[in-house]
C-alpha cells in the first residue's frame, strides 16, 4: 500500500484549508497546489469532481533526505490529495513516505521516512 486516507465533511475548499492548516501544525508547508479539475477542464474540456494535489514539504526533513541521497528529489514532496467522492463526501489521501522512500534502500532515509509518516498520520487522525 502506498497511501492512507481520512474522510472529512464540509465544503471542498474548507477541507483544503483544514488540510493545509493541519499540515502546518506538524511542520509542513504546501509548496504546490495542483487543481486537477481545472487543469482537465482547460486542457481537455473534461468536467470532473474537485481534485487537488498538495505538495507538502517539511524543510528540515527534506534537507536531511537530500543530504542522505541527492537524487531523493525525484520522490519529493509528500503528496496529499483532496478529492470529492461520488456521494459528495471528501477524501484526503496521504502518500505513505515509508512505502515510497523504501525505493531508496538507505537506512538514513528510512529513519526520515518513519518520522514523516508519523507526522502525516497525526494529520490524518486530526482530520478524521
Amino acid at each position: 500500500m502506498y497511501g492512507f486516507s481520512a474522510h472529512v465533511s464540509g465544503p471542498f475548499e474548507g477541507a483544503v484549508s483544514r488540510v493545509t492548516d493541519t499540515l502546518k501544525q506538524e511542520g509542513f508547508g504546501v509548496l504546490t497546489d495542483i487543481d486537477i479539475q481545472a487543469t482537465l477542464k482547460a486542457k481537455l474540456n473534461v468536467d470532473g469532481r474537485p481534485y487537488r494535489i498538495l505538495g507538502a514539504c517539511n524543510p528540515p526533513f527534506a534537507h536531511q533526505a537530500l543530504v542522505a541521497d541527492p537524487q531523493i528529489g525525484l520522490l519529493l514532496p509528500c503528496n496529499v490529495v483532496v478529492r470529492e467522492l461520488e456521494d459528495g463526501g471528501i477524501s484526503v489521501d496521504f502518500m505513505d513516505p515509508q512505502a515510497v522512500l523504501s525505493l531508496v534502500n538507505n537506512p538514513a532515509v528510512t529513519e526520515i521516512a518513519k518520522e514523516i509518516r508519523e507526522r502525516l498520520s497525526r494529520v490524518c487522525d486530526a482530520l478524521s
